[in-house]
């Protein structure tokens, strides 16, 4: 298999939340909140076919769009996703404020996202699009094609292109990329375990059991990356043992349990939060609870409810509802504006940098249930 079809099949399995996952609310989205934590279901739409060439289409259109009525296009991992399904909730909050008709398409494959994103481009029909993307590097071309054709993109959770620690738009002409990278969660995710280790072993070696979700895709190496970035320069802490939850609490609980057996003298847990959610019962069935250390990386309303209680040690929180938000709005004052907003990260604001600890817990709301 090449690399390029394993990073597809990988994506396509089942995508985070986690990456990424999680949220906590800014202030200034207490008012969207509601509207986001009820259940959200919707139809997905198809892409509409023409006929005709992509350049045939786009001559039909004028440089500034329909800019009283813009019509967008989200294309999103999917709509019934607990964590996917408050973005795409406020995206179309959103433009409805905005007087714009936002249809979302969505899919977990990267190459169907892929022949969507075409389809609207030939389509002529749109005069922006929010992308997150399955394949962000492999989407390259596409957003070239649309952006040399008048419609405004703009990136959401994920990043366009193949650089999973940029924040700022890696395309020339995006117009925003509303994102908190893989990269940077990992970071955030080390400064708990560096926590939580000096609580567990004070200055002695805190071992840690590391959790990816799928340990192939280039999401969870990014996630990787970030936190080994901080981790290596302390040579108390040393990841002892690897496993793969593949964001479920099944997969997290027989992990963590043979990450146990592994290495009985294990400090520390971190990983998405389905997989810390297993990893708390295999941490209970050792008699163990209370001696390992559990950090989550996901920000969910369950999360944040083990954080209370003392169960967990930590999380990292994200806002899935407020990014759709920001993005939308980027969008509308791309098209209407001719404004680009470059690297947007509303996480960025989050009381003591998203760290959710039992010390700050209060200060944070969930917007997906986990």
């Amino acid at each position: 298999m090449s690399r390029h079809c394993m990073h597809t099949w990988v994506r396509r399995r089942l995508r985070r939340p986690a990456i990424g996952v999680a949220a906590a609310a800014l202030v200034a989205a207490g008012p969207l909140l509601g509207a986001c934590s009820s259940s959200h279901s919707e139809a997905v739409a198809s892409a509409a076919a023409s006929s005709g060439g992509a350049t045939s289409a786009a001559g039909a259109r004028s440089a500034a769009g329909n800019s009283e009525h813009p019509q967008l296009a989200f294309f999103a991992f999917a709509v019934q996703n607990d964590y996917e399904a408050p973005m795409i909730a406020a995206a179309r909050q959103e433009a409805a404020a905005e007087n714009a008709q936002l249809t979302v398409f969505a899919q977990d494959n990267a190459q169907t996202q892929f022949g969507e994103v075409q389809d609207a481009i030939v389509s002529g029909k749109y005069d922006g699009f929010l992308i997150d993307a399955v394949d962000g590097a492999g989407l390259v071309p596409l957003v070239q094609q649309a952006l040399s054709q008048h419609i405004k993109v703009v990136a959401v959770n994920d990043v366009l292109g193949a650089n999973l620690q940029l924040e700022q738009p890696q395309i020339p002409g995006v117009s925003a990329s509303v994102v908190y990278t893989a990269f940077s969660r990992g970071q955030h995710g080390a400064r708990l375990v560096e926590q939580a280790c000096a609580a567990a072993a004070g200055s002695g070696q805190c071992n840690v059991g590391y959790m990816y979700d799928f340990k192939a895709s280039e999401f969870d190496q990014g996630v990787r990356a970030g936190l080994d970035s901080v981790i290596s320069s302390d040579p108390r802490i040393k990841i002892v043992a690897e496993g793969q939850a593949e964001f479920s609490a099944t997969q997290g609980f027989a992990a963590a349990e043979t990450m146990l057996q592994a290495q009985p003298d294990i400090t520390v847990l971190v990983g998405s939060d389905q997989g810390m959610e297993g990893a708390t019962r295999a941490v209970a069935a050792a008699g163990k609870t209370g001696h390992v250390k559990i950090i989550g990386l996901g920000g969910s309303v369950a999360a944040f409810s083990e954080v209370k209680s003392g169960a967990w040690f930590g999380d990292v929180a994200t806002l899935p509802a407020t990014q759709g938000q920001v993005a939308a709005q980027a969008l509308v004052k791309a098209i209407r504006q001719g404004v680009n907003s470059g690297g947007l990260n509303p996480a960025a604001s989050l009381p003591d940098g998203g760290l959710v600890t039992q010390a700050d817990v209060s200060q944070f709301t969930g917007q997906w249930s986990g």
